[in-house]
């Protein structure tokens, strides 16, 4: 079997403690050894060394390894910055949707909720596509569950038509965020090649609510036209992905997976049982839910409660998308060198405090500078707990544990715009402030659950150690405990 061929590959060893051989490492250096010994603790050299070996593995694939492998990534890249398009735009176009279809908050908020089904049904099927499709499966389904959706919108149909097809490009977002996260993070570098596709994804988020306001601000056309250009590059979408997955089938995803596993395949129920895989979906579902909530209502609150322009209102989104899409290029080559624990906990706090002046401070610029801070700081996470995914679970379990969890996740771009949208209908679009902040903070203790500590290399060593969800939180009870007794 061919590399090119591999749909995706193990990250680490079959060995559950990562070598530390040199030639793994540092490649026969033994200066580099010698001064990694000089300068750190044992304990830290080690932990140095299993955190590298983690990430050279032999059996990780490299995204410029071959012709193939190139082409799949950058078409895995553009794919990106479609679902980025398609996620964003709706938020931009909710006060012409709401207006044209003369309908309330908590009817247009629909059409983020209906996705969650389409997204729920992903997270369920995912690891069943795989076995039965392989990655040529996804590659074809996503684009064309996406032109389903798109087609019926550009033809502007009656409302209760659209939450209907929005159902189906949930599906087809789903399918392809999962995929491509399970594949592109088992790969070598995985911190900064995730980093890099959800760029393109928020590269995608940034250009749509732009593209598609300047569309009906300044074209003075209706809503339903930037749907003829997603439709076109949707297409285009579905050609490159069917080609360059083309030889990724079913039976190279069983042989893959059936010998890593001694002949037998994991399956979605086997990995749901792992209390991990629960972890790291919660914690995608609230982050996902409040990237989108801000994302999509943006525009309304900056023209109803800081009375901005409507271009200008659509700007703000913007500098949001842009921040994330910054964001995930940039932290992503710090992250995995300061460790993902620390990186995002660190990250995550300064949004909080981010989203606390956005909340308080009544001035649009001052606002639109808070959000896209905010934006640059929320960017780096969901490539992170992919990167955690591939380090605190087997080989194994990743298709199925990162596809559920990513899918899963995506239903937080329904779930919580949707309870925004229907809370403001008596309340207000004011309520985004505190209901964002409550999904902040919820998604910090998330994180801090993790096991492995803040430290580098921490999420190796607890995979090794066998550490449970919550160790930490349970050492220092027992620490504080000791002390005041």
């Amino acid at each position: 079997m061919s590399t090119q061929a591999q749909p995706s590959t193990q990250v680490g060893s079959q060995d559950p403690a990562p070598s530390l051989r040199n030639d793994n490492v540092y490649n026969g250096d033994p200066e580099k050894t010698a001064d990694i010994t000089d300068t750190a603790t044992d304990e830290e050299a080690a932990a140095v060394r299993a955190d590298d070996s983690a990430q050279t593995t032999p059996e990780q694939q490299r995204w410029n390894q071959s012709p193939t492998n190139i082409f799949r990534f950058l078409t895995c890249v553009f794919a990106f910055i479609l679902l980025g398009m398609s996620d964003a735009v709706v938020g931009a176009l909710i006060p012409y949707i709401e207006t044209y279809y003369e309908i309330s908050y908590t009817i247009v908020s629909l059409l983020f909720l209906s996705p969650f089904v389409g997204y729920l049904l992903a997270a369920l099927l995912n690891n069943y596509i795989h076995h039965y499709l392989g990655q040529r499966g996804i590659a074809v389904l996503g684009p064309v569950c996406r032109l389903i959706g798109f087609i019926p919108l550009a033809c502007h149909p009656p409302y209760p038509a659209l939450p209907i097809v929005m159902l189906v490009t949930g599906f087809g977002n789903g399918i392809e965020d999962s995929a491509w996260n399970a594949w592109i993070g088992n790969m070598h570098q995985a911190n900064e090649l995730l980093g890099l596709l959800h760029g393109a994804y928020g590269l995608g988020a940034t250009i749509s609510p732009l593209i598609a306001t300047s569309m009906v601000t300044k074209g003075a056309l209706p809503w339903y036209t930037f749907f003829y250009l997603q439709i076109g590059l949707d297409g285009l979408c579905l050609v490159l992905m069917t080609v360059a997955f083309w030889r990724a089938t079913a039976q190279v995803h069983r042989d893959q997976y059936t010998t890593a596993n001694n002949g037998k395949r994991t399956t979605t129920r086997h990995v749901l049982r792992e209390p991990i895989t629960w972890l790291l979906a919660l914690f995608l579902l609230g982050y996902v839910g409040a990237e989108v909530s801000l994302g999509g209502w943006i525009v309304t609150f900056m023209l109803r409660v800081r009375h901005a322009e409507p271009f200008i209102a659509g700007l703000s989104a913007t500098f949001f998308w842009l921040g994330l899409t910054v964001g995930r290029v940039l932290l992503g080559f710090i992250t995995g060198r300061i460790g993902e624990k620390l990186a995002i906990t660190g990250y995550l706090l300064l949004s909080v405090a981010l989203q606390v002046l956005y909340w308080v401070v009544p001035n649009f610029v001052a606002s639109a500078v808070f959000v896209a801070f905010l934006g640059f700081f929320l960017g780096p996470l969901f490539p992170a707990v992919i990167v955690a995914a591939t380090k605190l679970l087997p080989p194994d379990y990743h298709v199925s544990a990162i596809g559920f969890a990513a899918a899963f996740g995506g239903g937080g771009a329904a779930i919580f715009p949707f309870a925004v949208g229907a809370i403001a209908q008596s309340k207000g679009v004011q309520v985004l402030q505190p209901v964002v902040l409550a999904i902040l903070v919820f998604i910090l203790l998330m994180w801090w659950f993790l096991p492995g500590g803040l430290r580098r290399g921490g999420l190796e060593r607890a995979r090794e150690n066998k550490e449970k969800p919550g160790h930490e939180v349970m050492v220092a009870v027992r620490k504080l405990r000791g002390k005041s007794g």
